[in-house]
Protein backbone atom coordinates (compact mmCIF):
# COMPACT_ATOMS: atom_id res chain seq x y z
CA UNK A 1 0.00 0.00 0.00
CA UNK A 2 1.54 3.59 -1.04
CA UNK A 3 0.52 5.60 1.68
CA UNK A 4 1.74 9.44 1.15
CA UNK A 5 4.46 10.26 -1.62
CA UNK A 6 5.59 13.73 -1.61
CA UNK A 7 7.20 14.63 -5.16
CA UNK A 8 7.50 18.74 -5.23
CA UNK A 9 4.19 19.09 -2.39
CA UNK A 10 2.12 16.81 -4.76
CA UNK A 11 0.73 13.30 -3.82
CA UNK A 12 1.43 10.62 -5.76
CA UNK A 13 0.85 6.88 -6.42
CA UNK A 14 3.21 5.00 -8.82
CA UNK A 15 1.57 2.08 -10.64
CA UNK A 16 2.42 -1.23 -8.94
CA UNK A 17 1.87 -4.23 -11.35
CA UNK A 18 -1.43 -6.56 -10.10
CA UNK A 19 -0.68 -9.68 -8.31
CA UNK A 20 -2.94 -12.03 -6.20
CA UNK A 21 -1.15 -11.39 -2.61
CA UNK A 22 -0.73 -6.97 -3.22
CA UNK A 23 -4.46 -6.47 -4.37
CA UNK A 24 -5.79 -9.29 -1.40
CA UNK A 25 -6.62 -6.21 0.74
CA UNK A 26 -8.92 -4.83 -2.14
CA UNK A 27 -10.13 -8.21 -3.49
CA UNK A 28 -9.59 -10.71 -5.77
CA UNK A 29 -7.72 -11.32 -9.51
CA UNK A 30 -10.12 -13.05 -11.81
CA UNK A 31 -7.32 -15.70 -13.62
CA UNK A 32 -6.77 -19.17 -14.23
CA UNK A 33 -2.94 -18.35 -13.71
CA UNK A 34 -1.66 -20.44 -10.64
CA UNK A 35 -4.92 -21.93 -10.07
CA UNK A 36 -5.97 -25.48 -10.78
CA UNK A 37 -8.79 -26.73 -12.07
CA UNK A 38 -10.73 -30.36 -13.21
CA UNK A 39 -11.50 -31.57 -16.47
CA UNK A 40 -14.98 -30.92 -17.94
CA UNK A 41 -16.87 -31.63 -21.54
CA UNK A 42 -15.18 -35.25 -22.07
CA UNK A 43 -11.43 -33.06 -21.29
CA UNK A 44 -11.91 -30.63 -23.70
CA UNK A 45 -11.78 -28.07 -21.06
CA UNK A 46 -10.60 -27.49 -17.53
CA UNK A 47 -13.20 -25.57 -15.16
CA UNK A 48 -11.02 -23.13 -12.93
CA UNK A 49 -13.20 -21.85 -9.77
CA UNK A 50 -12.99 -18.14 -9.25
CA UNK A 51 -14.30 -16.70 -6.22
CA UNK A 52 -17.89 -16.09 -6.59
CA UNK A 53 -19.01 -12.12 -6.90
CA UNK A 54 -20.85 -10.94 -3.94
CA UNK A 55 -24.37 -9.22 -5.61
CA UNK A 56 -26.85 -11.23 -3.39
CA UNK A 57 -27.43 -9.51 -0.19
CA UNK A 58 -29.76 -7.16 0.67
CA UNK A 59 -32.52 -7.99 -2.01
CA UNK A 60 -29.77 -7.83 -5.02
CA UNK A 61 -29.39 -9.81 -8.27
CA UNK A 62 -26.43 -10.21 -10.95
CA UNK A 63 -26.09 -7.27 -13.24
CA UNK A 64 -24.24 -8.60 -16.64
CA UNK A 65 -23.21 -5.07 -18.26
CA UNK A 66 -20.25 -4.24 -20.93
CA UNK A 67 -18.56 -0.70 -20.38
CA UNK A 68 -16.82 0.70 -23.62
CA UNK A 69 -13.90 2.53 -21.97
CA UNK A 70 -11.96 5.39 -23.66
CA UNK A 71 -8.54 5.30 -22.84
CA UNK A 72 -7.15 7.54 -19.98
CA UNK A 73 -3.68 8.86 -20.09
CA UNK A 74 -0.97 9.05 -17.36
CA UNK A 75 -0.72 10.88 -15.63
CA UNK A 76 -3.89 11.61 -14.30
CA UNK A 77 -5.44 12.82 -11.42
CA UNK A 78 -7.86 11.11 -8.69
CA UNK A 79 -9.97 13.27 -7.10
CA UNK A 80 -12.93 10.79 -6.00
CA UNK A 81 -13.78 7.79 -5.27
CA UNK A 82 -16.65 5.18 -4.95
CA UNK A 83 -17.54 2.35 -3.17
CA UNK A 84 -20.42 -0.23 -3.59
CA UNK A 85 -21.34 -1.08 0.06
CA UNK A 86 -24.18 -3.79 -0.68
CA UNK A 87 -21.88 -6.03 -3.46
CA UNK A 88 -18.95 -6.62 -5.12
CA UNK A 89 -17.88 -5.30 -8.46
CA UNK A 90 -15.91 -7.35 -10.99
CA UNK A 91 -14.01 -6.10 -13.73
CA UNK A 92 -13.65 -8.39 -16.64
CA UNK A 93 -11.28 -6.80 -20.40
CA UNK A 94 -12.17 -7.90 -23.30
CA UNK A 95 -9.52 -7.87 -25.88
CA UNK A 96 -6.71 -7.64 -23.49
CA UNK A 97 -7.08 -4.30 -22.20
CA UNK A 98 -4.94 -2.54 -19.77
CA UNK A 99 -6.11 -0.98 -16.83
CA UNK A 100 -5.50 0.90 -13.72
CA UNK A 101 -7.53 0.09 -10.48
CA UNK A 102 -6.90 2.93 -7.69
CA UNK A 103 -8.58 1.48 -4.45
CA UNK A 104 -8.65 2.75 -0.73
CA UNK A 105 -9.78 0.93 2.31
CA UNK A 106 -11.80 2.80 5.09
CA UNK A 107 -14.95 2.73 6.89
CA UNK A 108 -16.55 6.38 6.63
CA UNK A 109 -14.17 7.42 3.93
CA UNK A 110 -10.96 6.42 2.35
CA UNK A 111 -8.12 6.02 4.88
CA UNK A 112 -5.43 7.47 2.55
CA UNK A 113 -2.72 5.40 4.38
CA UNK A 114 -4.13 2.71 2.12
CA UNK A 115 -4.24 3.96 -1.20
CA UNK A 116 -2.99 2.26 -3.55
CA UNK A 117 -3.00 1.91 -7.95
CA UNK A 118 -2.24 -1.16 -9.86
CA UNK A 119 -1.43 -1.74 -13.18
CA UNK A 120 -3.47 -4.70 -14.52
CA UNK A 121 -2.68 -6.07 -17.89
CA UNK A 122 -5.82 -7.27 -20.65
CA UNK A 123 -4.90 -10.94 -19.63
CA UNK A 124 -7.01 -10.66 -16.25
CA UNK A 125 -9.41 -9.16 -14.37
CA UNK A 126 -10.34 -8.16 -10.66
CA UNK A 127 -13.00 -8.73 -8.42
CA UNK A 128 -13.26 -5.24 -5.67
CA UNK A 129 -14.85 -6.58 -2.08
CA UNK A 130 -18.06 -5.14 -1.18
CA UNK A 131 -17.28 -1.83 0.59
CA UNK A 132 -13.20 -1.09 -1.03
CA UNK A 133 -13.56 2.59 -2.33
CA UNK A 134 -12.35 2.98 -5.87
CA UNK A 135 -11.32 4.90 -8.61
CA UNK A 136 -14.14 4.34 -11.93
CA UNK A 137 -12.64 2.08 -14.59
CA UNK A 138 -9.15 3.46 -16.05
CA UNK A 139 -8.86 1.60 -18.76
CA UNK A 140 -5.45 2.19 -20.94
CA UNK A 141 -6.47 2.00 -24.31
CA UNK A 142 -10.17 2.07 -25.63
CA UNK A 143 -11.81 -1.21 -25.30
CA UNK A 144 -14.48 -2.89 -23.59
CA UNK A 145 -14.91 -4.64 -20.09
CA UNK A 146 -17.27 -6.96 -19.11
CA UNK A 147 -18.65 -5.81 -15.58
CA UNK A 148 -20.76 -7.88 -13.14
CA UNK A 149 -22.28 -6.02 -10.14
CA UNK A 150 -25.33 -5.89 -7.86
CA UNK A 151 -28.60 -4.12 -9.08
CA UNK A 152 -31.09 -4.11 -6.58
CA UNK A 153 -34.00 -1.33 -5.44
CA UNK A 154 -31.36 0.43 -3.66
CA UNK A 155 -29.12 2.31 -5.37
CA UNK A 156 -25.03 1.29 -4.29
CA UNK A 157 -22.23 3.22 -5.70
CA UNK A 158 -21.57 6.34 -2.68
CA UNK A 159 -19.07 9.03 -3.93
CA UNK A 160 -16.74 11.00 -2.12
CA UNK A 161 -13.50 13.02 -2.39
CA UNK A 162 -10.62 12.26 -1.78
CA UNK A 163 -9.59 13.14 1.85
CA UNK A 164 -6.82 15.53 1.48
CA UNK A 165 -7.28 16.86 -1.49
CA UNK A 166 -6.07 14.94 -5.29
CA UNK A 167 -3.61 12.28 -6.23
CA UNK A 168 -1.49 11.95 -9.01
CA UNK A 169 -1.12 7.87 -10.53
CA UNK A 170 2.06 8.16 -12.66
CA UNK A 171 3.88 4.80 -14.42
Amino acid sequence: MAGDQFLSGTRRLVLQPVSAASFAPYGDLVTSAGRDGHSINAGTSVRVEMPEPDVLGDAGRPSLSVFRARAAHLPLEVRELERHRLGSQTFLPLGDTPFVVVAALGESGPDVETIAAFRVSGDCGVTLRRGVWHHPLLALADGDFAVIERRGADVDCEVIGVPGGAWTVEV
